[in-house]
């Protein structure tokens, strides 16, 4: 779908060519720069933009000057894309702890469409790590339209959902929309927000938010100024001071405190941002911060109980050891994995092996209907034992057969034993689903609460969106591990490295928080405490009954087996909205546990935040809501309410759902590739071969009724005179009500 993406705007910025500026354009300094950027191959936006959709290429014209150029036959299939111009764009950030608020502002004209014609325009927004779209809203000369979430299960709407072509993630991380005819020479008014995740690395926050807009969003005519406006508000939720790093673009501090910062960043500019936005910080500490913030439900919250949030970082000097590790790497090798996707896993694979200790030992365990074993037990790690394992690993990964996750999954954790001083790892990757999660779920569970906290910590990756990522998350929190996902070929193997080496450097194990586990109605998300790592922070949240103490004792293990105790203060949590911040995490959280339990109660509760907090999930949905004004005949004249409501025209046009689903059975077994899973932008040819079909199918269904009598007469005015002539004959032999009463559509 991407490439078809690519297609669209290439072919669209061909069509730009036919747009007249006048005998003497004017020529801005961007399109003097432009030759250097011609050789732009990927043209997936990098920032938000709106396209005109093309179908007919002779509507392109200027709607201030009319070309009059000579009539273009021919469609464009699929739809060409032409970037509109940019007229202005403003975006406000609101960082709590690890997660970015991010709305944008921006306006756009159709400036490629002739002034009497109409077309569509497509929004594509690129969105950074883990992006969650929040909502849409566009104002043009006629109409207004918003996002609104509905309950995906509403019987009436069910279908309708399920038949939704448009509103989907390119990706995954662009959110693109379809605003339908809009007027040449319009302009579009658009309003985006999404939410996003920080990155911890070495020791630092770095926020990164797509805004590298291309040259050819410039308008051709000179404006008399274009400003650019970001306005960037931060709250650590740390309570210390706050260390900037580096800035993409130039900020201007607006406000200081302990634990949070004001930017803006205001400017008339000659071209658009060329560079994404990016801002990094450090907290600096030599030992490891912790805190317990809390906040009261509101009076519309349907769950009163009090809101918590626990965090623990680790010291941003490395002055604590990490655990030697043994780890098993269980890798997918089933038919649907061919090509890249094996390809990007091996090269991830490999590279943590290269990163292992001396001290550490590993294995691998390649798996499709059956698996195959590296070595039949732990190999420590040294020069040799890498080579060998690099080795057989090109000679055994060969895609081909089906998945069956259940087996060596168990060999993995039968094959690790906890020494005391060492933490065991099994990481789990697959893209495929299969029949037995649960019971996998259920008996792994079993297996882990025997051997307490020596039990292994299970890791898991998905690829694309066939595999259950609900299955996985479940694992993870089963495991006491973490969890990622790749839904497109080019992030695998960075993302899988990162999850590989991330999750390896343990510096503080089994974790308890005694007092908080004692009150009452006491809930965790996730349910299970995973480690401290060097290379992330340790986030949970959750909701209890009654008072908390002023502060609570964290517990766990040194890598040196010795046991570490800290106080953690508690505090009410000042300008900081849990609620909001951890609402797509409680969300993914309860909806793993509603997969698992098969519980409609926790559906109804995923229902419940979902819509309360405007955070899409599994069983909510959004809709496209377009409320279209009137024209007022009258002059100066009052109009009175009832008739100012009868002017407002809504439609509702369904949008597809966001969720990643539970898995694909069906596409598992006939092993399907990652990109098969990839929504597809247009749908033409599909579209015309079930119109032929279904003609088809009329012609041959209805061959001797009412129905193909109408269906034939409206080809010509001759077929109407020759079909009425023939329907007169069969009235006359009664066949006419014959053939309605065994049809049964005549109305």
């Amino acid at each position: 779908m991407a490439d078809g993406f690519t297609t669209s705007v290439e072919m669209g910025l061909q069509l730009t060519k036919r747009i007249y500026y006048g005998k003497n354009p004017p020529k801005t300094v961007v399109m003097e720069r432009s030759s250097s950027m011609k050789s732009e191959a990927n043209k997936l936006p990098s920032a938000p933009m709106v396209y005109a959709v093309i179908r007919d290429p002779s509507i392109v014209d200027n709607p201030d000057i009319p070309s009059y150029q000579p009539y273009v036959h021919g469609r464009c299939d699929p739809p060409a894309l032409i970037p509109l111009d940019m007229q202005g764009i403003a975006m406000e950030v609101d960082c709590y702890m690890d997660t970015a608020f991010v709305t944008v502002n921006g306006t756009w004209r159709v400036h490629c469409v002739a002034s009497s014609r109409y077309c569509d325009c497509r929004i594509a927004v690129p969105m950074g790590e883990q992006g969650s779209v929040l909502g849409v809203e566009i104002e043009t000369p006629s109409r207004s339209y918003s996002t609104l979430l509905i309950e995906s299960n509403d019987t009436k709407d069910a279908g309708l959902i399920a038949n939704a072509k448009d509103g989907f993630l390119l990706r995954r991380q662009i959110y693109t929309l379809k605003v339908p005819q809009v007027a040449g020479g319009s302009i579009l008014s658009i309003k985006v927000s999404w939410s996003q995740k920080i990155l911890y690395q070495d020791g630092q926050f770095s926020l990164n938010i797509p805004f590298s807009f291309p040259w050819y969003v410039n308008p051709v005519a000179k404006l008399s100024c274009k400003k650019e406006r970001i306005r960037l508000n931060m709250n650590s939720g740390i309570g210390k001071e706050i260390l900037c790093e580096s800035s993409s673009h130039p900020l201007k501090e607006t406000s200081r405190s302990v634990g949070s910062l004001g930017f803006l960043y205001e400017s008339e500019v000659r071209a658009w941002s060329m560079n994404d936005f990016s801002f990094s910080y450090k907290v600096h500490s030599s030992e490891i911060l912790g805190r317990v913030l809390l906040n009261s439900p509101s009076m519309l919250d349907f769950d009163q109980r009090e809101m918590f949030c626990f965090y623990l970082y680790p010291p941003t000097v490395n002055t604590m050891k990490v655990f030697r590790k043994q780890v098993v790497y269980v890798v997918d090798i089933s038919a649907s994995m061919q090509g890249r996707p094996l390809e990007n896993v091996k090269a991830a694979l490999q590279a943590a092996l290269s990163k292992l200790s001396p001290a550490d030992s590993f294995n691998v365990i390649a798996f499709n209907g059956k698996s195959l074993l590296f070595s039949s037990s732990m190999v420590p790690v040294g020069k040799e034992s890498i080579g060998k394992a690099a080795q057989w690993i090109d000679q055994n990964f060969v895609a081909e057969g089906s998945t069956n996750i259940s087996l060596p999954l168990n060999q993995a954790i039968e094959m690790l034993l906890n020494d005391g001083d060492s933490i065991p790892l099994v990481f789990l990757i697959t893209d495929g689903s299969v029949e037995d999660e649960r019971e996998i779920c259920e008996a792994l569970r079993g297996q882990l609460m025997k051997r307490g906290l020596s039990a292994p910590r299970i890791s898991t990756f998905g690829i694309g969106l066939y595999c259950n990522h609900y299955f996985l998350q479940m694992l993870a929190q089963i495991g006491r591990g973490y969890y990622d996902a790749a839904y497109d070929l080019d992030s695998i193997s960075s993302r899988l490295e990162r999850l590989l080496n991330g999750t390896s450097s343990v510096i503080l194990a089994d974790l308890k928080i005694e007092a908080l586990e004692n009150l009452n109605s006491f809930e965790l998300y996730p349910c299970y405490l995973p480690d401290l790592l060097s290379s992330r922070p340790l986030i949970v949240s959750g909701r209890f009954i009654g008072t908390c103490p002023d502060s609570v004792k964290v517990s766990g293990t040194l890598e040196d087996s010795s046991n570490f105790v800290v106080d953690v203060k508690v505090q009410k949590a000042k300008d900081f909205p849990l609620e909001r911040v951890f609402a797509r995490r409680q969300i993914e959280a309860i909806t793993v546990n509603a997969w698992f339990s098969g519980s409609k109660q926790l559906e109804e509760m995923v229902v419940k935040l979902s819509m309360q907090t405007g955070v899409p999930s599994e069983y909510t949905n959004l809709i496209f809501v377009e409320n279209k004004k009137e024209k007022q005949t009258s002059k100066l004249e009052a109009v009175d309410e009832k008739a100012s409501d009868q002017l407002n025209v809504k439609k509702i046009i369904y949008l597809r759902a966001l969720g990643v689903g539970f898995g694909n059975l069906k596409a598992t077994a006939d092993n399907l590739p990652v990109e098969a899973a990839e929504p597809k932008l247009h749908e033409t040819s599909e579209m015309v071969f079930a119109a032929a079909s279904s003609l088809c199918g009329k012609l041959c269904d209805t061959c001797c009724c009412m129905c193909f009598i109408q269906f034939c007469s409206r080809f010509n005015d001759r077929c109407a005179v020759t079909l009425a002539q023939l329907c007169t004959a069969l009235a006359c032999f009664e066949c006419f009500s014959f053939c309605c009463e065994v049809c049964g559509e005549c109305n």
